[in-house]
């Protein structure tokens, strides 16, 4: 008998049977310790063949940074990735009922922690556009080049609704409006494909090889705490919980999301990891997800303080909420503690087999067992034209025009490409790592070209005239603004890169004295401002005067050439603001459906090259 013949002997091994079945079959023949494996994510940096093989591990992730060579992430590209993940799985295929493992990654604007790939606007910007077509294609585009990286399974979308930009992970949210966080889910389509129009709700959903297992995040609240505190306290009532914050998951869960990940956050005090009212009674229960619902990295040791004290009761009160697999991600004893606790009755056998149930069935669904390796073929993908065209487009449509021209009746854009002289200055004009923002081949970002891409300098280069000469300074010197001779300047400032808690901000001041730059040159020379941030900044009203023009340009990623497209003319704006843009600080938060909205521009504002405002 071929080995191909034993393995049909496996119900669980034979693609012709039904996943149900597969995943009874398989789940009969696992022990207790092969169960725990399962429910267990750790850090490549841990992961060892032993390991992997003797605890049937069921997921290993790279933190943000966290790649093949960890001394320089710049040197690893896609294949080497590839190299790294397939060698893992075949340990997990040596282990005894050879269950292959699922790679996980935080893909949030792009396969972004992977160098060369191609960098997508992040999800604030593509609010922007309101325009869930493009939301979709940029799916598509990211699972193809996390494929082409061996990688199964990205931590994306963020479908928080951000109701206060001084939260740090504001650039992460589509909008603070429940309905434009709906529209914009369509990426979970783009990212697992589309389901047939039989697929049963609730069950999880991967068309084939070309996609990924998508992961609604961060289930629920997360973009409501007071105050904009990164992993706070959502104070509401459940029925506005529900509107306001849990809507968009009906909808990734209608597409078919295979995985949902809990908040750090807590709801009227009590933690989201903990919360089995929330985990299991409404998500699993009323909503009637099937997939697997994933804790946060460490959300287990977040549950006692100090942080990682108390460990099994932590343990069990997440496993007993809900949670089916664990992003531990260092902690092996996670293992034994689970074995003890189910062995001491503390988790019943029967919640462990739910969750591993979730787990193999997304497995089984994704193709996993079939496909466990690299299809190299899609190597050619990664950061091709096609996908960095697609970028471009959506940093252009994502643009918000805040102001053009000190006189409406004299529009400052678009501006004049033969321009005899062009002043280009400011922190972001020649930042490739400012312009693509936290989430970009490090956890937190970082600055200069950190990735293969356009910066706005280099776009404003290729665009103008061969006659017309740019003229770049970082900071603006008082000889070159003692030039009467330039047509206008354009500064680019805002702020630097930053991930969730360590982009908490009370303040909201355009770092690196961005507000000084532009009053120094809008003194001089007529000026057009482009924003380069993850959130509104404040703008006082003498700065905004003095400039003659301001673009929202969020943080675009890696394809600068979509902000030229625009302000040259080749292309009208079309960017409306997903967030509402405030007065002063002491407003927040400031949001739509508040009392006294009083705010500098509205949600929906943005004003065109041709007409007055667009927004609706």
């Amino acid at each position: 008998m071929s080995k191909a013949q034993e393995d049909m002997n496996f119900i669980y091994r034979d693609p012709n049977q039904p996943v149900e079945a597969r995943v009874r079959d398989l789940l009969s023949r696992m022990t207790l310790k092969e169960k725990a494996g399962q429910m267990t994510q750790i850090e490549r940096r841990v992961a060892t063949p032993d390991a992997i093989k003797d605890l049937s591990i069921g997921s290993i992730l790279s933190g943000g940074g966290s790649g093949p060579f960890d001394d320089n992430a710049l040197t690893a590209l896609s294949s080497d990735w590839a190299d790294m993940v397939d060698g893992f799985q075949k340990s997990a295929l040596e282990s005894r009922l050879g269950i292959p493992l699922i790679y996980g990654i935080d893909a949030v604007h792009g396969n972004n922690n992977i160098y060369g790939a191609t960098i997508f606007p992040h999800n604030v910007g593509l609010g922007s556009t309101r325009d869930a077509d493009l939301a979709r294609k940029i799916g598509e585009a990211t699972a193809l080049e996390v494929r082409a990286s061996g990688i199964h399974y990205t931590f994306a979308p963020c479908v928080a609704v951000c109701r206060d930009p001084r939260w740090g992970r504001c650039y992460e949210s589509y909008s603070e409006d429940t309905e434009i966080v709906r529209k914009m889910t369509s990426i979970v389509t783009g990212l697992q494909g589309q389901p047939p129009h039989e697929h049963p709700k609730g069950y999880p959903f991967v068309a084939g090889r070309n996609n990924v297992i998508a992961c609604a995040k961060h289930f629920v609240g997360d973009g409501g705490t007071d105050r904009g505190i990164n992993e706070g306290d959502t104070i509401s009532s459940y029925e506005d919980l529900e509107r306001i914050h849990m809507a968009p998951y009906l909808d990734c869960i209608s597409q078919g999301v295979s995985t949902v990940m809990a908040s750090y956050s807590s709801w009227n005090g009590r933690k989201l990891h903990t919360d089995r009212f929330l985990l299991t009674e409404v998500l699993k229960d009323k909503l009637g997800f099937k997939g697997f619902v994933i804790s946060d990295w460490e959300g287990l040791d977040r549950l006692s303080e100090p942080r990682g004290s108390n460990y099994r009761f932590c343990i069990s009160t997440a496993v007993n909420a809900g949670i089916d697999m664990v992003m531990v991600p260092f902690k092996f004893d996670f293992v034994e503690d689970l074995i003890f606790l189910v062995e001491s009755g503390k988790i019943s056998m029967a919640r462990i087999d739910d969750a591993v149930e979730r787990i193999l069935r997304v497995k089984f669904v994704a193709g996993i067992f079939e496909f466990p390796f690299t299809d190299r073929s899609l190597l050619d993908t990664v950061g091709c034209k096609l996908h960095r065209d697609l970028a471009r487009e959506a940093v252009r449509k994502s643009l918000v025009l805040l102001k053009n021209g000190k006189d409406s009746k004299k529009p400052f854009l678009p501006l004049e490409r033969n321009a005899k002289r062009i002043f280009v200055t400011g922190t972001h004009a020649d930042n490739l790592g400012y312009q693509c923002g936290g989430w970009t081949v490090t956890w937190y970002g970082g600055s200069g070209r950190t990735t293969i891409g356009t910066t706005i300098l280099d776009a404003i280069k290729a665009a103008v005239g061969n006659e017309t000469e740019v003229i770049y300074e970082e900071f603006p010197s008082a000889d070159t603004l003692a030039h009467p001779d330039f047509s206008f300047a354009i500064v680019a400032v805002g702020e630097e890169p930053y991930a969730e808690t360590l982009g908490d901000n009370t303040g909201l001041v355009i770092p690196f004295n961005g507000a000084d730059i532009i009053s120094l040159v809008a003194n001089s020379i007529p000026t057009l401002v482009i924003l380069v941030s993850g959130r509104p900044l404040l703008l006082e009203p003498w700065l905004l005067e003095k400039m003659d023009a301001l673009i929202a340009a969020w943080l675009p990623g890696s394809e600068g050439g979509g902000i030229t497209d625009v302000i040259f003319g080749d292309y009208d704006f079309k960017g409306q603001l997903p967030m509402t843009w405030f007065k002063q600080v002491d407003q927040l938060p400031l949001h739509i459906g508040i009392n006294s909205y009083d705010p500098l521009f509205p949600l929906g504002f943005g004003l065109t090259s041709t007409k007055e405002n667009s927004s609706n």
